[in-house]
């Protein structure tokens, strides 16, 4: 949840974002707003665009119209490399590691990319150590390899080399999804560190329970289309969002 302390401007603002691929409509006229610590749940069926809306903030596809602003400055056209030196990390709903390389290279690139940008705080090792014991995974040896993690550890590790990034905005693409319920747990108290460090985080995620728990909004898209954003009490009593999605309040599908 978010931190109380957190400043009132908005790290991230999406303004209008509209993309189509041939005739179909990814994202139409797309408004959003992230706060530093605060947690953004973004959610709708699979096929609503929500993924594509991250793509969207990274840099993976241009917007056709509208405006993606980070920090007061307009990063619509910035490549992905810039968006990321900007700011901006990400994990994806399949971890993307380096299979070849041990759980020291894996981690330590994000804290490469702090230091490219000048922004480490800290003593590094010691922000990894903390950030190992919080994820469950105090006991792995730093010189494994990455094949001697369990999927859901990989997936544990690519959030903290996401936060070791010292990002402004941290985006995760279905962080509990294939994990069980002390990963998810674990998931959540990486959140948290996040939101204490103002990281504004934006998730995709179908575990309700979860997102009803953790995040402080919620957006909610179908076919490309904002249906609503709201808190979570305000989404789960919308009516068109239990239509679309929800299912009368019940858990909703994958």
């Amino acid at each position: 949840m978010k931190s109380t302390s957190a400043p009132e401007n908005a790290t991230l603002k999406l303004i209008g974002v509209n993309k189509n691929f041939g005739g179909v409509t990814a994202a139409d006229n797309i408004c959003l707003e992230l706060f530093p610590g605060e947690v953004v749940g973004l959610i709708g069926p699979n096929g609503a665009g929500k993924t594509t809306l991250l793509n969207l903030i990274t840099g993976i596809y241009m917007p056709d119209k509208g405006t993606v602003i980070l920090n007061d400055k307009n990063i619509s056209r910035y490549p992905t490399y810039k968006r990321a030196r900007a700011g901006i990390a990400r994990t994806f709903q399949h971890p993307r590691l380096l299979d070849r390389c041990d759980v020291r290279t894996n981690v330590y690139m994000g804290s490469d990319l702090a230091n490219k940008c000048k922004k480490t705080t800290g003593n590094v090792g010691e922000q990894l150590d903390y950030l190992m014991e919080l994820a469950g995974l105090g006991q792995t040896r730093l010189d494994d390899t990455i094949d001697k993690l369990s999927y859901g550890q990989q997936k544990i590790l690519e959030i903290i080399r996401a936060i070791l990034c010292e990002p402004c905005v941290l985006l995760l693409d279905e962080p509990a999804a294939g994990l069980n319920n002390k990963e998810i747990g674990y998931v959540g108290a990486l959140i948290q560190y996040a939101v204490e460090k103002n990281i504004g985080v934006l998730l995709i995620e179908h575990a309700m329970d979860f997102v009803m728990s953790i995040c402080d909004r919620i957006t909610v898209l179908n076919f490309g289309h904002q249906i609503t954003t709201g808190t979570p009490k305000e989404v789960q009593e919308n009516d068109e969002v239990i239509k679309a999605y929800l299912g009368g309040g019940k858990h909703a599908g994958r």
